[in-house]
């Protein structure tokens, strides 16, 4: 059995990016750890920790055996980067190589032999997104482990970029930023089949029930998502991507070599 460290920006992202490889991991009978760098909670008040909740629902559908939170809050969107809230640092604030010590602590605890991480632009360029390839990549090093990161064809974001845009289902980018998210189909190393996984990846998404049952755009895309039948969900979520530094190329589940006892 392998032990994976999946480690994610925020609750919801483990099943957005990697959902489908969590389920399949486990399903084959690896160890699979989600890692979480923040909380999800802007600022202090009477729902903080309710997407942590949910993150923990989220992992046992998908069959990950535990969920650590590295103790990080959410830096949020747009230009300005907020106040820390009390007792909690904003993760893009975080320093490198403090947090990177966490993760690494994480890693040697659990004695992992992969980690999950995100690609230089963190996928769509979200300050913390890019902060976990920053923390992964150090965490990587300072340990050994190999790491995978999760991204997106950046030919698929360019194909479905503009018509959500037009549509106003997002709001926060424009084509051209989005031209430059994910990565280019050359250099994509892994490329994995979830769509046998796609139940428990749905089922996964929906009890992210903060992010479902805003009024906002990105609420009604999750919404749209959990009550797509399953067949369509499975076409449209049905592949996940990662490129591993070096080149290094194969199937994903297949290369995770079988951990020797501790000791």
């Amino acid at each position: 059995m392998a032990t994976i460290v999946a480690f994610h920006a925020h609750p919801d992202d483990e099943v957005l990016l990697t959902g489908g490889t969590i389920a399949r991991l486990a399903a084959d009978g690896h160890r699979v750890v989600i890692a979480v760098a923040c909380d999800g909670d802007i600022w202090n008040g009477p729902d903080q920790g309710r997407r942590l909740a949910e993150l923990q629902a989220s992992a046992a559908i998908l069959g990950a055996a535990k969920v650590v939170h590295l103790g990080y809050a959410d830096s949020g969107h747009g230009p300005l980067l907020y106040e820390d809230p009390p007792g909690r640092t904003r993760f893009a604030r975080a320093d490198v190589d403090e947090a990177a010590g966490k993760l690494a602590a994480v890693l040697t605890g659990e004695h992992a032999d992969l980690l999950l991480s995100y690609d230089p632009q963190g996928g769509y360029g979200h300050r913390d997104h890019v902060r976990v390839h920053q923390v992964g990549a150090r965490a990587a090093a300072l340990t050994g482990v190999r790491v995978v990161e999760a991204t997106v064809p950046r030919e698929l974001v360019r194909r479905l970029g503009r018509p959500l845009l037009l549509l106003r289902l997002l709001t926060r980018h424009t084509f051209a930023e989005m031209r430059g998210y994910g990565t280019p189909n050359s250099a994509i190393t892994h490329k994995v089949d979830v769509r046998r996984h796609a139940a428990p990846k749905r089922a996964a998404l929906a009890k992210h029930w903060t992010q479902t049952s805003g009024k906002g755009r990105s609420a009604r895309l999750f919404r749209a998502l959990t009550r797509l039948p399953l067949p369509a969900f499975r076409v449209i979520c049905g592949t996940e991507w990662f490129t591993e530094p070096g080149g290094r190329t194969g199937r994903l589940i297949s290369e995770v070599p079988r951990s020797s006892p501790p000791g």
